[in-house]
């Protein structure tokens, strides 16, 4: 669904802040997404990874998650929190802040796109992670894709064909129809504005250089094929649920 389309189809509320499955009868996108960001009294704050450094081994390394969690992701909590002060996006969620971005909103789009990507990144992983999606989520993406494997070759090819930096994806539409798309830095599906073929983020890789250099160099294909061993399929299962629930 392209961009113009997805705006139109009526599933994004009033200006476009969120697909509007996830909200419950009566309560609002704050109270009924438990994936809404919302900031603090100080505004927002970087999210604990929810497991060791070392957790992912071997699929990905103990050094590599220190320095891209309290390093990068911290760097961009700490300038989207700078870039807001004194802006209409003061107050918002990170979500609405995705749907409202425009281009020319350089810095908020590069810093709220990275905390919004990190934090959901963190979580698609696991140290149980791996196997194959289950229920709804499993059924989608073979009715998607046609099977499990080919899902997995056109995510893959997707994130290895990435030029420079950016992220994999993938998405939802309001009708539960999954697709994959790639986006460069740190733009993602929500930022209606910016991506041409929006959408709510089910699974999201980072396939920056930062993400894996230190252990895989310049073997991306190999960083890619070791995500799928660690993906935390209850976590995006859940994440489909909400994009879709009626």
């Amino acid at each position: 669904m392209k961009k113009r389309e997805f705006l139109k189809s009526g599933s994004m509320v009033a200006a476009g802040l969120l697909i509007q499955p996830l909200w419950a009868s009566g309560l609002s996108a704050r109270e009924a997404s438990r994936f809404a960001i919302l900031p603090g009294a100080d505004g927002f704050t970087l999210p604990d990874l929810g497991y060791a450094f070392n957790a992912l081994l071997p699929s990905i390394d103990a050094m590599t998650m220190e320095i891209h969690h309290d390093k990068h992701h911290a760097g961009y909590v700490k300038n989207l929190n700078a870039a807001v002060t004194g802006s209409a996006f003061v107050g918002m969620s990170l979500e609405e802040i995705m749907a409202k971005v425009a281009a020319t909103d350089t810095a908020v789009r590069n810093n709220g796109g990275g905390h919004y990507n990190h934090s959901l990144f963190w979580k698609a992983m696991s140290p149980t992670g791996g196997g194959m999606p289950e229920g709804k989520l499993a059924k989608a993406i073979d009715k998607s894709f046609g099977s499990f494997e080919e899902f997995k070759t056109q995510f893959s090819k997707a994130a290895g064909t990435v030029f420079g930096s950016g992220w994999a994806w993938l998405k939802s539409n309001p009708k539960g129809e999954l697709s994959i798309i790639s986006t460069p830095n740190q733009d993602n599906p929500l930022m209606v504005n910016i991506v041409q073929d929006a959408g709510y983020p089910i699974l999201g890789l980072d396939v920056w250089e930062h993400a894996y250099y230190l252990n895989y160099q310049n073997k991306r294909a190999d960083y890619i094929a070791a995500f799928f061993n660690v993906i935390d399929w209850k976590e995006a299962s859940e994440r489909y649920k909400a994009a879709t629930s009626k």
